[in-house]
């Protein structure tokens, strides 16, 4: 598959001024989590996570409060909201996101986290431009499904985004599923990461076969 269009980029959010500096250099975007510090630390572009996988990794309930607090604080201004999930939760997670998205003003673009278990067919009404695909899940399934999860967001008008990029391949993934964006921590823990996976982002018409 050819790519045309370049996706964008997004960094999880960190503390450390040069690696901050070495993303804005590089026009990547923030994505700010609701279990971290609610800063944009002055990223022109910036995206809010709901916290939900940090909460799961830690063995913790989802904190609805700090979500709460990050979406009332930042959520006008940001490109888009992961709306809460379940991780690795299946259908369970998909009424759970749902229920949030019924209790949450629109303010801005949210995304459904899609999960192991979930089709696009049980999805697909309610895709399009203001509730887009966020796709999550264990990495086998993400990358398994994700061509079709982009797929369905071009075919209902939606945005597309992919969850967990650390790597030039998962970054060829994503292009050859043509998706909107993603987002890493890689390049915000590891500064050096950065030249790599911004080159492997911006490679011009780039002819994939994964």
């Amino acid at each position: 598959m050819i790519r045309k269009n370049l996706m964008f980029a997004y960094a999880s959010r960190t503390g450390t001024r040069r690696n901050l500096s070495a993303l804005r250099a590089a026009g990547w975007g923030l994505m700010v989590s609701a279990r971290g510090v609610h800063r944009t630390e002055g990223f022109d572009r910036y995206c809010i996570d709901n916290g939900a996988w940090t909460s799961f990794t830690q063995g913790q309930q989802f904190d609805e409060a700090a979500f709460l607090k990050v979406y009332e604080l930042l959520a006008a201004n940001s490109d888009f909201v992961v709306l809460p999930d379940i991780v690795a939760g299946g259908h369970g997670s998909l009424e759970f996101s749902l229920a949030w998205r019924q209790r949450l003003p629109f303010v801005c673009p949210q995304l459904l986290a899609v999960q192991d278990g979930m089709t696009s067919d049980e999805v697909a009404s309610l895709i399009g431009p203001r509730l887009g695909i966020f796709v999550g899940g264990t990495s086998q399934w993400k990358e398994q499904t994700m061509r079709n999860w982009g797929q369905l967001a071009r075919a209902r008008d939606a945005y597309c985004h992919v969850g967990r990029v650390n790597s030039a391949r998962r970054i060829a993934l994503c292009a050859a599923a043509a998706v909107d964006s993603f987002d890493g921590s890689s390049v915000s823990r590891f500064a050096v990461t950065l030249q790599k996976l911004d080159n492997a982002l911006r490679q011009p018409d780039m002819l994939i076969d994964v």
